[in-house]
């Protein structure tokens, strides 16, 4: 099977799992309907005539900014009567979809996902407009089997899915170790576990897997089952910054409303802003609003490290983005992509300019 395809597999491996649509989340606790739905503010105009615009992201703490964003009303607010139309996702394949089809206009979503269906559309289809989350990934492994990094040799670790941005970074991890791993079964000096990150903490209980290389909350809550942080991925990045989430959009969505994307630029920028100021607060936020979603908080001995795990910042990081996709292309999992044009920044230094803020840079892989 050729590498290219290798990656499109892996990417689609959870495509079909089912995409779960909230009802708008609130512009600020008193501004819900009895519904819960977003209550545009009294006077509020449409932008660019929209009715709505339609939002994914998925319920994981490394898109707080979705949703804080979207529990505080920052997003509604920006957006004034035109509607905010949130659309949850299991997985970055679901979401690429949805974006394909139309079902969304504008995403949160991890780096991998994006490069995939950047590529897969020979470039045509998403941009990627913004930054939002570094960081938040940690390799945890059983105490009592695993010692040292040295000790991860010969174990059975897990990540999330075949080729997603966990999946390529522990094979590069491994194979700068010296190790050799298949990267379609996961066999060689160390096994890869393919393992849904809902199921990864059974997994860990049960004894089937000595670890896991995973995105908060997953990693939080293995160590709250008795696991060990061996290492945290931003370790391995200048800095310690590298790129875990994203905002895109579709290009047709940007040419034809561009002042409802700035919009939604303005609501991030200024909910990074906030969580920043207020990590209390925001976490709190976060958590309310995967309640909402989920049925259930997460405990504190979860909540906390997790979040205090991940940065939340307005900068895409670029460089490391094109890192990724290099670590890909390393493992065998990706022919060399053309990723040129795979950001519009313009409007988001648009927006960090009127509140005052540094330019941010697209590493030489801006549109023209």
């Amino acid at each position: 099977m050729p590498a290219s395809s290798a990656l499109r597999r892996g990417f689609a491996v959870i495509a079909a799992l089912p995409l779960l649509t909230l009802a708008a989340c609130g512009y600020g606790s008193e501004a819900k309907d009895d519904d819960g739905a977003a209550k545009v503010a009294a006077g509020a105009k449409k932008i660019d005539g929209l009715d709505s615009v339609k939002i994914g992201y998925f319920g994981n703490l490394t898109h707080g900014t979705a949703l804080v964003g979207m529990q505080k009303g920052i997003f509604q607010k920006a957006l004034g009567a035109t509607k905010v139309e949130p659309a949850v996702f299991n997985a970055g394949p679901s979401e690429i979809e949805a974006l394909n089809s139309k079902s969304i206009d504008i995403g949160w979503i991890g780096p991998s996902p994006a490069i995939n269906g950047y590529t897969k559309s020979a470039g045509k289809n998403l941009r990627i407009i913004g930054g939002s989350a570094s960081g938040g990934v940690k390799l945890v492994v059983n105490p009592d089997k695993i010692k040292s990094l040295k000790d991860v040799k010969g174990k059975r670790i897990a990540t999330p899915q075949l080729g997603n941005t966990q999946d390529v970074a522990f094979l590069n991890w491994a194979a700068e170790q010296g190790w050799k791993v298949d990267p379609q079964s996961g066999k060689g000096d160390v096994t890869v576990v393919r393992s849904d990150n809902k199921v990864t903490p059974d997994a860990y209980k049960s004894g089937s897997i000595d670890g896991a290389w995973v995105p908060e909350p997953t990693a939080s809550k293995l160590v709250a089952e008795g696991g060990k942080v061996l290492l945290d991925e931003s370790t391995l990045w200048p800095d310690k910054k590298f790129v875990i989430t994203n905002i895109i959009v579709r290009q047709d969505f940007l040419k034809e409303h561009p002042k409802v994307v700035e919009a939604v630029l303005k609501g991030s920028v200024e909910t990074n802003k906030w969580i920043n100021a207020n990590p209390d607060a925001a976490k709190e936020a976060a958590n309310k609003l995967l309640e909402q979603e989920t049925g259930k908080a997460l405990p504190a001995d979860v909540l906390d490290p997790a979040w205090k795990s991940i940065r939340f910042t307005d900068d895409p990081l670029a460089s490391t983005l094109n890192t990724e996709a290099e670590h890909a292309v390393k493992a065998g999992l990706l022919t060399k992509p053309d990723l040129k044009g795979i950001y519009d920044l313009a409007p988001l230094n648009k927006v960090l300019k009127a509140e005052g803020e540094p330019a941010v840079d697209d590493a030489g892989l801006g549109v023209k």
